[in-house]
């Protein structure tokens, strides 16, 4: 969910003019932060005792919001994931001052100085996080995932469960990790391409100084970990998503191919990247193929992400079938609800009709209401991770001021062209007259503001 991390607070100054324009809170009012100790004293009632299954975590080392424990079981063929999603519900009811301030926030915002928390961390990083200092309360779902990578809904229960590991991405090792790990993932990975689906997972960006003094924007990364254990989280969520539109109702995640001019533009940048991208393929097989520890094809991979179609949420309608295109399949949120207001009535729904109950009243009303306040957060967080990036861009090229770079152009409006640097992750605009897509310029850097993530470029040739 971040774009960006900046270890040596290099854009500290744009970053609390951005966090000003963006209005990102700062802190919770001080009944609300009562209100959430309060609610960390509430003593499970409902749960049944899950402690001698052991359930690990595995996050960022440095995360503490952990929404996710997994266990996992042989049974016959298949295997049996069973999920622990943090229990907001039971520390977070309806209307009360924790509701209210969520449905303001919608969602967990990150910068790359901090973030602000949809919940207060007396719960997010306290009672409700599945940190492996106590029993915790989860929503435990357990899913059967086939030989053929097919996963389905076997059941839900409250349960006291026991994280015995808090595993990062960063050192953890195959022994650490439960049996079947993963043999479920690389299942889940099969599932995916036999649907045709083209999940884009770019790693994260990062600002580094380098000896000169300047500043270079680089990826770091993803670990086979990190998308083995995407897979699970995946598996759970098109399980619940099977679920709810079998029960007609719930709140879906639906994703729409990218327009032909989208592509077009991606077939521009892979060119000015010197990517071989075949004529006949798809933007979807083509995606397939790309590396994200090459470094041209994971700005590539954030190319992809910031010009495809922003995903949405929908509820339930009857005769439509919600579609998220990169899933290549019906897709929900349950998995992270301390970070995302929407997936806790995803969690509530699901666990009522697992045994036998119908949905909750009010997860039914606020399927209604959470698009608009959910395509709202998003929107926030979109704008902040563009801006963030557009601060970085600037702050590498700082150094680079009355060079000249080569660029290839990907898009033409009223604005203008717009261009992408041959060999840095930098997309820009520059005024330049009858050029067409396709086109590749001189360029000359006459400005970088990273405080106001701006660089300014003349044409030269």
């Amino acid at each position: 969910m971040k774009t960006l991390i900046d270890p040596r607070n290099a854009l500290s100054q744009g970053l609390a003019a951005l966090r000003l324009r963006f209005k990102v809170p700062e802190g919770f009012p001080p009944e609300v932060v009562a209100a959430a100790q309060a609610a960390a004293q509430r003593a499970p009632s409902e749960h049944v005792d899950r402690t001698a299954r052991p359930f690990v975590t595995l996050d960022p080392a440095s995360s503490t919001d952990l929404d996710q424990a997994f266990a996992i079981e042989a049974s016959g063929a298949d295997l049996l994931l069973h999920y622990a999603i943090a229990d907001v519900s039971w520390f977070v009811r309806d209307g009360d001052l924790l509701d209210v301030e969520a449905w303001k926030r919608g969602a967990t915002l990150y910068l790359p100085d901090g973030k602000a928390s949809l919940y207060p961390r007396e719960l997010s990083e306290g009672a409700a996080s599945l940190l492996p200092s106590g029993p915790r309360p989860a929503v435990v779902f357990t899913v059967r995932v086939d030989p053929d990578g097919e996963a389905s809904l076997d059941g839900a229960e409250r349960a006291i469960i026991r994280s015995v590991a808090k595993l990062g991405y960063e050192r953890v090792t195959a022994a650490e990790l439960p049996a079947g790990f993963a043999e479920l993932a690389e299942r889940v990975r099969a599932a995916e391409a036999r649907r045709g689906a083209s999940r884009v997972d770019p790693p994260e960006q990062e600002v580094a100084r380098l000896d000169d003094g300047r500043l270079q924007l680089r990826f770091r990364p993803r670990t086979e970990a990190e998308d083995q254990n995407a897979a699970l989280s995946l598996a759970t969520n098109l399980a619940i998503a099977q679920v709810l539109l079998a029960h007609r109702t719930g709140l879906f995640r639906v994703m729409p191919e990218p327009d032909a001019r989208a592509v077009g533009r991606l077939r521009q940048t892979a060119r000015a990247f010197g990517l071989e991208w075949p004529e006949m393929a798809s933007l979807a097989q083509y995606e397939l193929t790309l590396d994200p520890g090459e470094a041209k094809q994971a700005a590539f991979m954030m190319a992809i992400r910031r010009a495809s179609t922003a995903a949405s949420y929908v509820p339930y309608t009857p005769g439509e079938i919600p579609w998220h295109a990169a899933m290549a399949a019906t897709y929900a949120h349950a998995t992270a609800p301390l970070r995302r207001l929407a997936d806790r009535y995803v969690v509530d729904t699901v666990l009522a009709i697992a045994n036998g109950r119908p949905a909750p009243t009010a997860a039914t009303l606020a399927f209604a209401k959470l698009p608009k306040v959910m395509a709202r957060a998003d929107n926030q967080a979109g704008q902040i991770d563009r801006v963030v990036i557009d601060m970085a861009e600037a702050a590498m090229l700082r150094g680079q001021i009355g060079e000249a770079f080569e660029a290839v152009v990907t898009d033409i409006d009223e604005r203008g062209a717009r261009m992408q640097l041959c060999e840095l992750p930098v997309v820009a605009r520059v005024t330049a007259h009858k050029v067409e897509v396709g086109e590749r310029l001189v360029v000359r850097l006459t400005a970088a503001d990273p405080a106001q993530g701006t660089a300014q470029f003349e044409r030269v040739a």
